[in-house]
């Protein structure tokens, strides 16, 4: 089948990036996304393509490139849905907040809603892709819904997960290390795959384009982000050990990531992961483990979550201790909300957890973050339902300069590793802050001698 139209349900961090990249690589196939938010999508189709809802470093120029010539983006669901012959499913897979599963297992309502839609709308037949993170076997789950609700039209499930990292997502859809491609072993399940590769191969090599079946393409996803996840969860548990045994943590790391067989990525001591996708795929899989009745499969990769959530308690519990054990009315400055550079996502990042800590303490919390709203700072807290939005409202402010975030401050707190944080004038925020001056360096992205020769208390994690 020869694809010329193209519609994603979901204008994401996933939907949207992915498909901007697809419309610029094959501008012979109409690329349509499409969501119920219409503010997104009124965001989306901004003739400033710079406003567009979602940073990553050069997504707004092929949007610009490619928006309105093969690339739209609408409110319009039954119509994309009708006209497309590949459909990708990029919506929400959040951790479930009740019932069977609460904590651990993924809530696919918004999954089985796009299924029930897609399957009351087409006419014809329909490859539908799934691109969300999603437990092993879900696309058993649609292809029953789709075979059972539908008009009677012939649906083939396949499963493409993604494997973005937000802050270089535009990048690893350019150059990506695999594409992954799962679906049926039947004749009509391999021409879809092939399909969907016809695609891919418009900029991916063929050597690059992995094809497996549904179950293996569901369960590489998981496994991926669980074993990224560990290797952070790794490193910060001996962080811990190398600041009470006079080892420091870099070199350590450093030393071990120079073994061929360990390698240097993802062994950056910091105050925890956060994100999307982390957290979120590991208790799914250890939602999946359990119900397998394989609970030592569960309890290790529970672990991971564990040490995360421990790091993130402990970076509190040192400012708090380091500061004569009380912040109360204390100015905090935090830099960086988002929970990595190169985005603004703040989805379970680390400081919403240690902005959450401290203000329990009665400390007020200054933030300066170059991506993030106050808006959304407020909103994050308020989603953890501590306290009052009144009551987070008086305890946190943002700032659109770091050096009036800074001033006055009895310590600063680096949540993110922004690059420009480490080329600031720390003399000039040093001279501006209360004394002593402390700086906790939640990601080790700072000049520890500089900032000691400055005169600063400085802590970085596992040194």
């Amino acid at each position: 089948m020869k694809i010329t139209k193209i519609c994603c349900i979901g204008a994401g961090y996933v939907g949207g990036p992915t498909m901007a990249v697809i419309a610029q690589k094959c501008p012979h196939i109409q690329v349509t996304v499409v969501d119920l938010n219409v503010e997104r999508i009124a965001a989306w189709n901004d003739k400033n393509a710079d406003n567009i809802p979602i940073y990553e470093p050069g997504l707004s120029a092929i949007v610009a490139d490619t928006r309105g010539k093969n690339l739209f983006f609408s409110t319009d669901v039954d119509k994309a849905i009708d006209e497309a012959q590949i459909i990708f499913i990029s919506v929400n897979t959040p951790t479930k907040t009740y019932g069977k599963g609460k904590g651990m297992a993924a809530d696919l309502k918004y999954i089985e809603l796009c299924a029930r839609q897609i399957a009351k709308i087409a006419k014809d037949n329909k490859i539908v892709v799934e691109k969300s993170t999603l437990p092993v076997r879900t696309a058993e789950a649609i292809k029953s819904i789709l075979d059972n609700t539908g008009n009677g039209v012939q649906f083939q499930i396949l499963s493409n997960p993604e494997f973005l990292a937000e802050g270089t997502a535009v990048e690893d859809l350019l150059s990506p290390d695999r594409i992954l491609i799962g679906g049926d072993t039947s004749t009509e399940g391999q021409k879809a795959i092939q399909s969907l590769v016809d695609v891919y191969s418009n900029w991916v090599a063929p050597e690059k384009i992995l094809t497996t079946n549904v179950w293996s393409s569901e369960l590489s996803k998981l496994t991926a982000n669980a074993f990224l996840a560990q290797r952070i969860s790794s490193i910060n548990a001996l962080s811990e050990l190398c600041e009470k045994t006079g080892a420091n943590i870099n070199e350590v790391a450093k030393a071990i990531g120079m073994d061929s067989r360990i390698g240097p990525k993802f062994l950056k001591a910091s105050v925890g992961f956060g994100g999307s996708c982390f957290q979120k795929d590991i208790l799914n899989l250890v939602y999946i483990a359990k119900s397998y009745g394989l609970n030592e499969v569960a309890d290790y990769w529970e672990q991971v979550i564990i040490m995360n959530d421990h790091q993130k308690k402990r970076f509190s519990n040192t400012i708090v201790k380091t500061l004569y054990n009380t912040v109360a009315d204390k100015k905090i400055a935090f830099l960086g909300w988002a929970f990595k550079k190169d985005t603004n996502d703040t989805r379970e990042s680390a400081a919403i957890y240690v902005a959450n800590d401290l203000i329990n303490e009665q400390a007020k919390i200054a933030v300066f973050d170059p991506k993030v709203s106050r808006k959304k700072i407020l909103g994050d807290l308020d989603y953890l339902e501590t306290r009052t939005s009144e009551n987070n409202s008086n305890s946190i402010i943002s700032f659109d300069d770091p050096y009036e975030a800074c001033k006055n401050a009895h310590a600063i707190a680096v949540l993110t590793e922004w690059d420009e944080f480490a080329h600031y004038d720390w003399q000039k925020i040093y001279d501006a802050m209360q004394k002593p001056a402390f700086v906790f360096d939640g990601r080790n992205i700072l000049n520890e001698s500089e900032l000691k020769a400055i005169g600063f208390v400085y802590q970085a994690i596992g040194s």
